[in-house]
């Protein structure tokens, strides 16, 4: 997400475990082990029966969000294992830290090695990013102080592969007065109620393929459950080429387009859901 202060980022991701799926039993036995392997369990503590939401700090060591130690031990990435992990203020984050997570985000899980042995942890998160548009985090675009190269010096941070594998590039734009006003809104159950109608769909595609939700579809399983109609298929093309997107973007889109047809109640992807997946893409237009 990309806006400027205030605009919400951190509001709207720590609302993102409130629409969530409420955990299966598998999964808080997964997340209670590798708790409890941290040693951040309480005596007597049972079950993990919500989601983590993990939140470090951008001063972060590389061993503080993947794992490490003399005696490995999970990191962030695998204390928020089916949960989310959240960067706010990702630019500022070690440029070699955040390069360490396009492995879990790629396999799902972390391995460390050290002298004494090593060690496989989990790491099936959703990863949410938080930046400002420029390095002064000003106000607005149009009383922006930066000029365009140091804008573009300070996103480029964040490299092309890490970005390959986030799937959505949000513009986060600050909320009009009127709008604060009003409040209102739809609410989180409802919301919530879509999404688990949208994993029930997914579950019952790809039961028995190993894959829990479209994100860990194999490119096996998009090219046999993300067929698109020629009009997509050339638009979806076009995407490809002016965005230079690499194999794997393409794909990502694809599975986007699916999870997006999953919350509208569609089995078919339609051409406005690809359109839409397109547009997710914000960082490759250089916004």
């Amino acid at each position: 997400m990309l806006g400027p202060p205030g605009s919400g980022k951190t509001m709207l991701a720590r609302r993102l475990g409130t629409i969530l799926p409420a955990l299966a039993l598998e999964e808080a036995i997964e997340i209670t082990a590798v708790w409890s392997v941290a040693g951040l369990l309480p005596a007597g503590h049972g079950l993990v029966r919500q989601r983590p939401f993990r939140a470090p700090h951008h001063t972060a060591s590389g061993a503080g969000l993947i794992g490490g130690g003399s005696v490995p031990r999970p990191g962030e990435a695998s204390l928020a294992h089916l949960g989310v992990l959240f960067l706010d203020e990702l630019p500022e984050f070690s440029r070699r830290v955040l390069e360490s997570l396009r492995q879990p985000l790629e396999d799902g899980s972390v391995v460390v090695s050290r002298a004494a042995g090593s060690a496989a942890f989990p790491a099936r998160f959703q990863l949410v990013g938080a930046a400002n548009p420029c390095r002064r985090g000003c106000a607005s675009i149009e009383a922006c102080a930066c000029t365009p190269g140091e804008k573009r010096q300070y996103l480029a941070r964040l490299s092309r592969p890490l970005l390959d594998r986030i799937d959505l590039h949000l513009e986060v734009p600050a909320v009009a007065y009127g709008e604060l006003a009003a409040g209102g809104g739809e609410s989180s159950t409802a919301v919530r109620g879509r999404v688990e109608a949208a994993r029930r769909r997914q579950a019952e595609r790809l039961a028995g393929s190993g894959a829990r939700v479209n994100a860990r579809m194999s490119g096996r399983q998009v090219r046999r459950f993300c067929s698109v109609s020629q009009d997509a298929t050339r638009l979806l093309g076009r995407a490809v080429s002016s965005l230079g997107l690499s194999a794997r973007g393409h794909d990502r889109v694809l599975k986007v387009a699916r999870t997006i047809a999953d919350l509208s109640g569609c089995e078919r992807i339609a051409l406005e859901h690809v359109s839409e997946a397109v547009q997710y893409r914000g960082l490759d237009r250089g916004i």
